[in-house]
């Protein structure tokens, strides 16, 4: 069925031959001289779109634009005016006008902006969808293929974005063939983070990719060395893809610059977020600072997030001021954005952390309504760009724009929606984690479905205190750990969670972006 436009203009008899190009062109093209003829048209049939003169005799053309938006709230209106004054320009978008066209135009012109408000999504819908396809068959040719850490990050960065490109344009068979990469991927991942994690760790100076340790040193020293107010922002569990539905949204602000890092392992908090304060692995840390560090495996061992980036700044640069808050419920966001007009000053370093979207991930696991919310990745990742939108991380990064502030933003480790279970046989001193562990005697069931490392030094991990049958475990692709006894009750409550502390490349490959204002 042909789409349906409304031109109103006084000088109607002078259309027909815009008319003629639109209808040849499939589009159904009513005339209207006057805004009550239009008016009267609008309230008797329905419309796809209407074009409408600016200077017309009685009302003028914004006039019957309101009147059309009682009518039609949400029917596109094209404004098309003889004026070139930037006041009515402005007026026109302030009114929230979908297009604006200048006298005299040609058929083109019009036909290019219809197009591209009735048929926009429809053609980019194509266009992704023509593009995968041709890409496809050469992602598939590409599995087994032996790539270096740099390979790595590209191959998961493509194939995240045609993750995000295919959800929204709605192509749910393409998006299930891509899906379907997924578990080659993991597996292959798997294979070369077992023998590459441990020798970046073996040989620091030599060939590696940045790591949690590095992201200070390498991406925010450099700019609080330019003497001038810095911030430095980490987004708990934040994973590329939600990364990149939450980039556009920076554009009018900052010049966005993206690169990646790879997170430590066990990627949790504890660990991951540690060492990306302190600039040391988890050993290091806990041999430094015995204080701060036990054998507990929860975020109280992040209680010193401030004192550990103090300390790492100090050992590389000097004595810097830092100051530090951490986000994790409304009350934070409230005194978070009461106190902004003293944030953001000064020379040094501002921190911030925000807990969101880990908190999300953890409680989807006990509640039904947000495990509805959120019940895969895509509609994850649209509940973490609408709470992004109305956040006071949103408000914050708008006020170190406008003050002219570098900020570096970054995430601590990423998460896998996890659906398989994963038999593991230990000891009772295990411990409880879902996607890794510390044991005696640990093993799983099936070795395809974790990496094992006997020796704690090779992963740089604190030393445990039990004998040589000590070593770690972590789940690979999104498999959860569930013991034998307890194999119904961990199903039934964690099939389905985004957990994270494993090895695929949703958690380890993670991404820094130095945004600098516009």
């Amino acid at each position: 069925m042909p789409k349906s436009l409304l031109w109103v203009d006084d000088e109607a008899d002078l259309l027909e031959p815009h008319r003629i190009f639109l209808r040849e062109r499939g589009y159904d093209v009513e005339l209207a001289s006057n805004a009550d003829d239009a008016l009267d048209l609008v309230r008797s049939r329905p419309f796809d779109l209407v074009l409408l003169d600016e200077q017309m005799p009685g009302k003028r053309g914004l006039e019957v634009y309101r009147e059309l938006r009682e009518l039609a709230p949400n029917l596109p209106v094209v404004m098309v005016t003889k004026s070139e004054e930037d006041a009515t320009f402005r007026e026109a978008i302030g009114a929230n006008v979908r297009d604006y066209l200048v006298k005299p135009i040609n058929p083109r012109q019009v036909l290019t902006a219809v197009a591209r408000l009735l048929e926009g999504p429809t053609i980019r819908q194509q266009a992704v969808a023509r593009a995968f396809v041709e890409r496809f068959r050469a992602l598939e040719l590409e599995r087994d293929t032996d790539l270096d850490w740099r390979g790595w990050i590209d191959r998961y960065a493509e194939l995240t974005r045609w993750d995000v490109d295919l959800a929204n344009a709605g192509e749910s068979g393409l998006y299930d063939s891509l899906r379907s990469l997924y578990p080659d991927m993991h597996r292959e991942f798997a294979a070369f983070m077992r023998t590459a994690y441990p020798a970046w760790l073996k040989n620091l100076d030599g060939p590696r990719p940045p790591l949690s340790v590095d992201v200070v040193s390498e991406f925010l020293l450099p700019i609080i060395e330019e003497k001038r107010p810095a911030a430095f922002i980490v987004v708990d569990c934040l994973r590329l893809d939600q990364w990149l539905v939450l980039e556009p949204l920076l554009a009018p602000f900052f010049d966005v610059e993206t690169t990646h890092y790879y997170a430590v392992l066990p990627t949790a908090t504890p660990y991951s977020r540690n060492a990306l304060f302190s600039g040391l692995f988890p050993g290091e840390l806990a041999a430094r600072f015995p204080d701060w560090w036990g054998e507990r495996e929860d975020e109280t061992l992040n209680a010193h997030e401030r004192e550990l980036l103090t300390a790492h700044l100090e050992g590389v640069r000097g004595a810097t001021n830092v100051r530090y808050q951490k986000v994790s419920n409304a009350l934070d966001s409230d005194d978070l954005e009461r106190h902004l007009p003293g944030l953001l000053v000064g020379e040094g370093v501002s921190a911030f952390v925000f807990n969101f979207i880990d908190l999300l991930t953890h409680g989807r696991s006990e509640s039904m309504i947000l495990y509805e919310v959120a019940r895969d990745e895509v509609a994850l990742r649209q509940l973490t760009l609408q709470w992004f939108q109305r956040s006071a991380l949103f408000t914050l990064l708008k006020e170190a724009s406008r003050r002219k502030v570098k900020v570096v933003i970054t995430s601590d480790h990423g998460s896998i929606h996890c659906n398989t279970p994963a038999t593991v046989f230990a000891k009772r001193d295990a411990t409880a984690n879902l996607r890794y562990k510390f044991g005696e005697d640990l093993r799983a069931e099936r070795p395809e479905h974790a990496l094992s490392f006997a020796n704690a030094d090779d992963l740089k991990l604190p030393r445990r205190g039990w004998g040589g049958g000590a070593n770690t475990l972590m789940a690979v692709g999104d498999t959860f750990f569930v013991y034998p006894t307890k194999l119904r009750e961990y199903q039934g409550r964690y099939r389905g969670s985004f957990l994270h502390g494993g090895v695929t490349p949703e958690e380890c490959i993670l991404p820094l972006a130095l945004l600098t204002p516009r």
